[in-house]
């Protein structure tokens, strides 16, 4: 063996050097582990100098943890999702001409309902009954309001948060139709008065039949128009 520390020949198996005194055993311990390192071959970092190792920069660490209050990074900036519910804005605008047509001659119908529809008067004694006399005619007074309430919304949405089976002018053709038919059978069939009592005409009742012809006639029209060909 040789000394790595003076160079001397050393017996196999001394443990120290005769000449200096090293230890045997660490050097050669040291030996095996350079052997070793380089049969593995060079590092991740071998053939890089000093300047290399600069611009590579220090080793990435973990990330740590996000810093509140500083400014936004860049890119998009995130906005809160916009709100599938249609917001309510009333503006008369988005009826048609037909639309107030029937919307205002269906308010004048509904406030009808409750005005004078047939008179009585017997010895003297007179009185008169509104237009929800016939029980039926509650009936036209639901779909009035159904009426209202219907174009109102479509005043106030944008677009409509739901969707209709059918289209928008037969809606209206369907609800002011059955109006106009019952009114005509309210206003043709007065309660009878049996020979006793004297039944007349209210004014209530003409209000209610020209409303209701009013209110069916844009939508009515058109489609018995398209029906005949005229």
């Amino acid at each position: 063996m040789i000394c790595a520390q003076c160079g001397n020949d050393v017996a196999e198996g001394s443990p120290t050097c005769p000449r200096c005194g090293a230890q045997m055993a660490q050097m050669a311990a040291g030996h095996a582990a350079g052997t070793q390192a380089g049969a593995a071959g060079p590092g991740p970092g071998a053939g890089m100098g000093p300047g290399a190792e600069a611009a590579a920069g220090p080793p990435a660490g973990p990330a740590g943890p996000p810093v509140y209050g500083g400014p936004a990074p860049a890119g998009p900036t995130w906005s809160p999702p916009a709100s599938a519910t249609p917001s309510f804005n009333l503006d008369a605008r988005r009826l048609t001409s037909v639309d107030r047509i029937v919307g205002g001659a269906t308010v004048v119908f509904f406030i009808s309902l409750f005005l004078p529809w047939f008179t009585s008067s017997a010895d003297g004694i007179s009185g008169s009954v509104d237009g929800l006399w016939h029980g039926y005619m509650y009936i036209a007074l639901i779909l009035a309001l159904a009426i209202i309430a219907y174009l109102v919304i479509r005043a106030g949405f944008q677009e409509l948060p739901f969707r209709l089976p059918v289209e928008h002018e037969r809606v209206l053709l369907a609800a002011t139709g059955v109006i106009f038919v019952l009114t005509v059978i309210s206003f043709v069939f007065k309660p009878s008065g049996y020979g006793i009592v004297s039944i007349g005409w209210g004014f209530g009742a003409f209000i209610s039949l020209i409303a209701a012809i009013v209110a069916v006639a844009p939508v009515g029209l058109p489609f018995v128009r398209s029906r005949t060909g005229r």
